[in-house]
């Protein structure tokens, strides 16, 4: 994966999304911020909307996962 960063709350996160998530419309895909610790995840279409956040234990146990798939 490589990493393009995302703008687009003014957060302090650093927002990027898989250069492999090129689609159509460019923005139909999730993006992901790091800290110590834990993964946030959102909705790329809804950059201020609802955010998933997950231990970076358990982030990196579901790409090691999806990447099998």
């Amino acid at each position: 994966m490589i990493r393009k960063p995302s703008t687009g709350d003014g957060s302090t996160l650093e927002w990027f999304k898989s250069s492999y998530s090129d689609s159509s419309s460019g923005n139909d895909c999730i993006e992901v911020a790091t800290t110590r610790g834990t993964v946030y995840i959102r909705d790329s279409k809804n950059v201020q909307g609802p955010r998933f956040t997950v231990a970076s234990a358990a982030w990196a146990d579901f790409v090691t996962y999806a990447s099998k798939r």
